[in-house]
Formats: structure tokens, C-alpha cells, sequence
């Protein structure tokens, strides 16, 4: 997606070799013609696969799974990573470690929201080394419903995630692709294009 790839070029900022900062346009302010875009491009990527609702972790996945939930017409769920006092039974529940941050949460989604007749498509802000991913894979399992993809904004393609993830077989689509941070740069991945 060249509009994200730019604003990642223009507004991101390399920390190190494995840190991109994008706090300015995704996970801290947003976007919100960028995200609109985003969501349009994950609901065309995935419009045939009569999804019923889009999971997703706080707090980064929600502005991207909302604009796409809102240009498919279904819900999004939100896996919460502390618990509340209304959020306490009848939960599916999944350890999920997190690379930037260095720290475990335990992320819950209520029982009533998501069942075994639900289609749903994962969207995450990051794809780093597929722990919060394999964490929804696995509130999905829970669940009984059928996962149809997951939806990734900038995927770190340098790290072992979506390796990981396309290995079981799991439909990835990853927005932008990093191949490397290298001396403050982003370098991308060239992605194939079937003809």
C-alpha cells in the first residue's frame, strides 16, 4: 500500500535495527484519513470471505479494524489486556508476549461475542514475532469459529511472525512489509505480484 509506505518513509522513525516508531500517524495519534484508507484496503482484501466480525488487542489494532469493519458492515471485537470490574466471567483468555514492550498480558474476550458461527478476520497495527496474533488465533480457537485471515498493517518481515504464521497455514496480508531497519532507514520488502 504505497499511501502507508509513504507516511512510514515521510513520519516513522527508526529506533534501532528492530524498533520503528510511528506514534505520529498510528499508535499513539492517528491518522484518521490514513486509517480510513487502511480499513478500505483490508475490506477489499478480504470482501469475499463473508467475515462476521473483526478481532483485534488494544489499543493500536482498533482504529484499523473499526475503519474496516465500518467498509464491510460487521462489528469489531477488541481483546482487552487488563481486566475489568465488568469483565471478570465467561471469558476466553490467552498469554500474549509483547516484543516492544517487554512484558506478558493475559488479553480476554467475553464469551458473547464471539461463537462458532462467527467468520473472523485478525487485525493487528504490528507483525513482529506473532505473539498477539497467535494469542487471537487461539481466543478464536476457543470459540469454535473459523479464522479467515489476518490483516496487518507494517509487518517487520526481518522477524520470524509471519513466518510463523503463513507455516500453519494462515492466510496473512500485511499492508507494508519491512525487510530491514538498517542506519535509520526503512528498507522494504519487494513483494511478488502475480501476473
Amino acid at each position: 500500500m504505497e499511501l502507508l509506505k509513504q507516511k512510514i518513509k515521510n513520519d516513522g522513525l527508526v529506533l534501532s535495527n528492530s524498533v520503528l516508531k510511528v506514534d505520529s500517524f498510528l499508535n499513539h495519534q492517528i491518522d484518521p484519513a490514513l486509517m480510513k484508507a487502511i480499513g478500505d484496503e483490508f475490506a477489499d482484501r478480504f470482501r469475499l470471505d463473508k467475515v462476521t466480525k473483526i478481532l483485534t488487542i488494544e489499543s493500536s489494532g482498533i482504529s484499523p479494524s473499526l475503519m474496516a469493519a465500518l467498509a464491510l458492515g460487521i462489528n469489531v471485537v477488541f481483546a482487552r489486556k487488563r481486566k475489568s470490574l465488568t469483565l471478570v466471567n465467561d471469558l476466553y483468555s490467552a498469554k500474549v508476549h509483547s516484543f516492544t514492550k517487554n512484558e506478558t498480558n493475559e488479553i480476554s474476550v467475553s464469551k458473547k461475542f464471539i461463537n462458532e458461527n462467527d467468520r473472523i478476520l485478525i487485525i493487528d497495527d504490528f507483525l513482529a514475532n506473532g505473539q498477539a496474533a497467535l494469542g487471537l488465533l487461539n481466543i478464536v480457537e476457543q470459540a469454535k469459529a473459523k479464522t479467515v485471515g489476518i490483516g496487518i498493517v507494517i509487518e517487520k518481515s526481518f522477524q520470524d511472525g509471519g513466518k510463523l504464521l503463513r507455516n500453519k497455514g494462515i492466510r496473512v496480508e500485511s499492508l507494508a512489509q519491512i525487510d530491514a531497519l538498517e542506519d535509520g532507514e526503512v528498507k522494504f520488502k519487494e513483494v511478488e505480484v502475480m501476473a
